[in-house]
């Protein structure tokens, strides 16, 4: 018996032993913004101080007399996954983009933890101080949870709301939370003792893997690609912020679907058929919850069509625009 447990003693330390140097190895300093701003920075940033201390990063592109429009990313990502979107409809219309509090190039006050009502206020901020009384907003994924949260609050701000592949409620009938188990950092940070690791460590392998869940064609998710979402995790305090904002509770879906449906804003729901994080029925069943919204499914499309797809995607909501601006004036 005794060599036994001398044996699991020996063991239990060569496990301890290992575990120790996987996470010096895997130790990664914080980038600071400064050095991220002349990777990834050009001629067209701006930056606007906020109250809360948040030093927000945006971009205001486009002719200023152009129909505003408003993007709004989803979780760990960034302004720069709307460039494709950007590059296509600055000619003709007022394009805002932002970086959330935690991510890209915006800086947080140290300790930080932005709430669904911090985001929805640094848009309507952003918003006020760029002088829009009115424009269309869109959020992708997290993002448009955003955006519909800010509808709900503003929705006489709006011209239109775009969601997609958006949150949606997750207690509906027939939902299954199983896409979240496809990406192993949802599962990591239920953990304390792993939670704490991961403000610390290299996250590339978590965002490759969660890039090639979002992604269905993978040849999209190239190593500048991963190495920008990582490198944006590793500015000051977002590492921190990003594990934070899974800590929110999931809203009751049946609350949610009586407030989306209060809402009388023009919608267009955007959603890739091959969604592995946010199923299609979700984004179907949020335009069914919100009057007269237009629906759209992309087949063969996952996350983030702006990115996948972006030719197709911005032409259907430049003529979806269009046909909205048209039905107003008429109704005027």
């Amino acid at each position: 018996m005794t060599s036994v447990l001398k044996l699991a003693g020996w063991a239990l330390l060569v496990v301890v032993v290992l575990a120790i140097v996987g996470v010096v190895t895997m130790t990664r300093a914080d980038i600071p913004y400064a050095t991220l701003q002349a990777q990834y920075g050009d001629a067209s940033d701006r930056y606007l101080d906020l109250p809360s201390g948040v030093h927000l990063h945006y971009r205001d592109q486009g002719p200023p007399s152009g129909e505003p429009i408003v993007l709004v990313h989803g979780f760990a990502a960034s302004l720069y996954d709307w460039q494709d979107w950007v590059a296509r409809l600055s000619g003709h219309y007022r394009v805002i983009s932002l970086d959330l509090p935690g991510h890209g190039l915006t800086e947080a006050p140290k300790g930080y933890r932005p709430q669904m009502n911090d985001m929805v206020g640094v848009v309507d901020a952003l918003t006020d101080k760029l002088g829009v009384k009115r424009f269309v907003l869109v959020g992708n994924s997290m993002g448009g949870g955003v955006a519909w949260h800010y509808a709900l609050k503003h929705q006489d701000k709006l011209d239109g709301l775009v969601l997609v592949d958006s949150v949606y409620p997750p207690d509906l009938p027939g939902h299954k939370s199983r896409q979240k188990n496809k990406v192993m950092v949802f599962n990591l940070v239920k953990v304390p003792v792993l939670r704490g690791l991961l403000t610390h460590v290299d996250l590339t392998p978590l965002v490759r893997q969660g890039l090639d869940t979002a992604f269905v064609n993978h040849s999209l998710v190239t190593s500048a690609l991963v190495r920008r979402y990582s490198d944006f995790s590793r500015a000051p305090g977002h590492r921190a912020i990003l594990l934070s904002l899974q800590d929110h509770e999931p809203e009751d879906g049946a609350a949610v679907n009586a407030a989306l449906g209060r809402l009388t804003v023009p919608t267009l729901v955007m959603h890739g058929r091959d969604d592995m994080l946010i199923p299609w029925f979700g984004g179907e069943r949020t335009a069914k919850a919100i009057p007269g919204s237009t629906f759209i499914v992309y087949p063969g499309v996952g996350h983030v069509p702006m990115e996948q797809i972006p030719d197709k995607s911005a032409a259907d909501l430049e003529a979806w625009i269009t046909t909205k601006s048209l039905a107003a004036k008429k109704a005027g």
